[in-house]
C-alpha cells in the first residue's frame, strides 16, 4: 500500500487545503474523494484559477446561456457561475467544517481584485458575497493592503469569515493579525458570539524567492570577481521565502501569547492561522515540495495546487520544521543588508504586493473578455 504523506501532516496540527476549484472537479466526484480520502480539508480560489476553469470549458455553457436569456450583464453571469461552484464546494466540505468545530472545511472566494484599494467597496462586496453565496463555511478573501485591512476588521466584526491574502512581509502579516483581533474585540463589545468565526492569513512564498533569485542571478551574470562574494550571493538563493515564513510564525506565537488575544481566546475565539500560499516551486532545481516540507507546524494551513498535492502525497518528508533553524532564518534575512548582497527586502515586498494585485486583475479582466466572446457566440441571433 502506498503512503499518502498528506495524511501525516495533519498529525502536526497543519491542515492541507487545495488551491484550485473547477466545476469538473465537483461534478466528477473527484473533489468529494479528495476531501473524504486524501486529506484535503479546504479550498482556496482566485481570479486566475477561475479564468483557467471557465475560459474554453463547455461545462459552463448551459449556465452562460441561461444568463444570456435572462439578459444579465457579463459580470453577473460570471458571478452566477462562480457562486454556484463555491456553494457546491462548500456543501462537499460541510462535513469537515462540522467535524473540525468550524476550524476547517472552508472555501475561499476573492472580492473583485479591481477594488483592492477601496475600503468601502471591499466591505460592501464582502457582505454581498457572503449573503448571496449563503454558506456558513465560505471564506471571503480580502487583500492585506492598506485599504484592505480596515475592511478585514469591519467584516470580521460583522461575523464573516476572512482569508487575508497577498501577505508578503512579516509586518503585513502582523497587521492582518491585529485587524482580525480588533474585529473580534468590536464584536465582543456588541455582546456577540466570536466562537464561530474563522480567519487565515495567506502568507506568500515562491514569489519571494523568484523575485530575489532573479536579482541575485542578475548580479552573478554581471560577474563577481571575488569567490567569497559569489558564495554569499549563492547562499541566499531559494532560502528567503522559508526564512521569512519562519519569522512570521515566531510573530504569530507572540501575538497569541498577548493579553488581548488571551482575552478573546477565553471567549472561544479561534486563532488566525498562517496559511502558506504560492507553494508551487518555480525553479526546477529546487525540490518540488520544499514549501511544504520546511513549514509543517501547529496551527497552520498549507494551500497546494494539484501538482504539488500529488508530489507531496508521493514524497513529502513530513516533520515539524517550522520552528527549526529559526536563528539562521533571522541571520539570513539580516544578511540581505550586507553591501555585497544589497537587497532591500522591504522594497521587494512592496514590488510583490503591486505585482500580486496585478496578477489577479489581469486574469479577472481576461475572464470578463472571454466571457463576453462566449456570450456573443451563445446569444440568439
Amino acid at each position: 500500500m502506498t503512503t499518502n504523506h498528506l495524511l501525516e501532516i495533519k498529525q502536526y496540527g497543519q491542515s492541507i487545503w487545495m488551491d484550485n476549484l473547477t466545476r469538473d472537479l465537483i461534478q466528477s466526484g473527484e473533489l468529494k474523494d479528495m476531501v473524504e480520502n486524501k486529506g484535503i480539508c479546504g479550498i482556496t480560489s482566485n481570479p486566475a484559477i477561475f479564468e483557467k476553469a471557465i475560459a474554453g470549458n463547455v461545462i459552463y455553457d448551459a449556465d452562460i446561456e441561461k444568463g444570456v436569456r435572462a439578459e444579465l450583464p457579463t459580470y453577473k453571469i460570471y458571478e452566477s457561475l462562480v457562486f454556484a461552484d463555491i456553494r457546491n464546494a462548500c456543501d462537499i466540505l460541510r462535513p469537515v467544517y462540522e467535524a473540525s468545530d468550524k476550524l476547517d472545511g472552508y472555501v475561499s472566494i476573492e472580492v473583485p481584485p479591481t477594488i483592492a484599494h477601496d475600503t468601502e467597496a471591499t466591505i460592501a462586496e464582502a457582505r454581498r458575497y457572503y449573503q448571496e453565496i449563503g454558506r456558513e463555511n465560505v471564506m471571503i478573501k480580502i487583500p492585506g493592503t492598506k485599504a484592505g485591512l480596515p475592511a478585514v476588521q469591519q467584516v470580521i466584526a460583522e461575523g464573516i469569515n476572512v482569508n487575508v491574502t497577498l501577505l508578503f512581509s512579516v509586518q503585513s502579516y502582523i497587521n492582518s493579525a491585529w485587524a482580525y483581533i480588533s474585529g473580534l474585540e468590536a464584536r465582543v463589545k456588541e455582546g456577540k458570539d466570536i466562537s464561530n468565526i474563522a480567519c487565515v492569513a495567506s502568507f506568500f512564498l515562491s514569489r519571494i524567492d523568484s523575485n530575489i533569485d532573479s536579482k541575485i542571478d542578475a548580479k552573478l551574470k554581471k560577474g563577481v570577481d571575488d569567490i567569497a562574494i559569489e558564495a554569499k550571493l549563492k547562499a541566499v538563493k531559494g532560502k528567503v521565502a522559508i526564512a521569512n515564513a519562519k519569522i512570521a510564525y515566531q510573530e504569530y506565537k507572540k501575538i497569541v501569547e498577548s493579553d488581548r488575544w488571551q482575552a478573546l481566546a477565553a471567549k472561544g475565539a479561534k486563532v488566525q492561522r498562517l496559511l502558506w500560499a504560492s507553494t508551487s516551486t518555480k525553479d526546477p532545481s529546487y525540490s518540488d515540495v520544499m514549501y511544504v516540507d520546511e513549514l509543517v507546524g501547529s496551527d497552520t494551513v498549507n494551500t497546494l495546487p494539484p501538482a504539488t498535492i500529488e508530489a507531496c502525497a508521493d514524497h513529502c518528508d513530513v516533520a515539524n520544521r517550522v520552528e527549526t533553524d529559526v536563528d539562521q532564518a533571522y541571520q539570513l534575512i539580516e544578511s540581505l543588508k550586507d553591501p555585497d548582497i544589497n537587497i532591500d527586502i522591504n522594497q521587494v515586498m512592496d514590488e510583490l504586493l503591486v505585482d500580486g494585485i496585478d496578477k489577479f486583475v489581469k486574469p479577472f479582466q481576461s475572464l470578463m473578455d472571454s466571457l463576453e466572446d462566449k456570450i456573443k457566440v451563445l446569444s440568439p441571433v
